[in-house]
């Protein structure tokens, strides 16, 4: 009898649905198997996305090791020597020598990407395919100077040096920002790697912000307006990546079957908590109400293995509990013991929910529509 070997491979839970579809199981196996699979899965492979099956170093995308460490610190140097870092001393090259150098530099980095795809290495190839991304608004902020399109700044504004792009919020940023949207997604298309997402993410955020701005020029700065802002461009990138996560996980190329929405999630969940929280309720009622949506959050990231929506939604639920204790005990000598019953409580919470995270799981998924299921 010929011998076995042993080999390694990596299975999503759709993967194991679609077995069911097809009929080579049926569907309480396919759960049971999940479930299983979920329970033997390593710590380091992602909860609830992926499952080791035959060997825990399976898991697929990179792991926190040494390695990926030294790939990542590099990169975000290497990023921030061509944005946050850059000094008013590049400034003294002008435009036109900025474009050249941001052009060399986008050059460079995307035979890198190339060489290091050939070479089987999607990490570094992802985080400097990363790096030519954020140099393009550079380059577009430095043609629209030589060609003298750059929209005029007022007498001591801030918008006339390209050191002020990531620290002052300004309507003027929008076309380097729509400009990077677009050279991104065409780069995303090329190299299908998750990490190129990042600057995308980011470039999002800052464009609620001077879109807010660029609406604000007539009637002046509001803050508010601000606030409400961010919270529905905070919707609206959660939304996308969810749409984004759903096409991912139904793909039929491996290619494209990675974490592509993870930093879409983040800073859209980011945004629109942040623009949540900082939101003025003088009622009892609003202050409940902003409790219900957090708690929602919590619920919502455990249905769908997203951590940063119960990480943001148990900040909100424990801010609100506070208050009630603080309401509650205000200058008793219980308030101390009813902070520490509250943490404790937490913490029982916590062993709970490890004890039942699968069964949980799968009753908040019920509630789902059967598009986000597959998440």
């Amino acid at each position: 009898m010929p011998q076995m070997l042993s080999r390694s491979v990596v299975i999503q839970q759709s993967d194991v649905q679609d077995a069911a579809h097809e009929g080579l199981i049926t569907a309480s196996q396919a759960q049971a198997l999940w479930s299983r699979w979920q329970t033997l899965q390593s710590p380091a492979a992602e909860s609830g996305n992926l499952s080791s099956v035959g060997h825990p170093a399976a898991a697929a995308g990179p792991q926190f090791g040494m390695v990926n460490v030294l790939y990542y610190f590099g990169g975000m140097v290497a990023i921030g020597a061509m944005s946050l870092f850059m000094t008013l001393g590049f400034q003294m090259m002008g435009a036109g020598g900025l474009l050249l150098i941001s052009a060399a530099y986008f050059y460079a980095c995307l035979k890198v990407a190339d060489h290091c795809v050939a070479q089987s290495l999607p990490v570094p190839a992802g985080i400097l395919a990363t790096i030519a991304i954020c140099l393009v608004p550079l380059a577009v902020w430095c043609v629209q100077n030589v060609l003298g399109v750059w929209p005029p700044a007022p007498i001591g504004g801030a918008t006339d040096v390209y050191t002020s792009y990531h620290r002052f919020v300004n309507w003027r940023w929008l076309t380097l920002e729509f400009a990077t949207l677009a050279a991104g997604v065409l780069m995303l298309w090329r190299y299908r790697l998750p990490f190129m997402v990042m600057p995308l993410a980011v470039t999002v955020w800052y464009m609620s912000m001077d879109v807010a701005h660029a609406l604000m020029q007539s009637s002046g700065w509001d803050w508010h307006f601000t606030r409400d802002v961010s919270l529905v461009f905070g919707l609206g990138t959660c939304a996308v990546a969810a749409w984004v996560d759903v096409r991912s996980r139904r793909s039929s190329a491996m290619e494209w079957r990675q974490d592509f929405a993870f930093w879409l999630y983040l800073f859209g969940a980011i945004m629109f908590w942040v623009g949540l929280s900082v939101r003025d309720s003088h009622s009892e009622w609003s202050k409940l109400g902003y409790a219900g949506i957090n708690l929602v959050l919590v619920l919502l990231g455990a249905a769908i293995g997203r951590r940063i929506f119960t990480i943001l939604g148990a900040l909100g639920v424990a801010g609100y509990l506070g208050y009630l204790s603080h309401q509650l005990f205000k200058d008793s000598l219980l308030f101390p013991f009813a902070l520490t019953l509250l943490g404790l409580g937490v913490v029982y919470l916590g062993v709970w929910w490890q004890r039942n995270q699968v069964r949980i799981q799968n009753q908040l998924q019920a509630f789902l529509p059967a598009v986000l299921r597959q998440i």
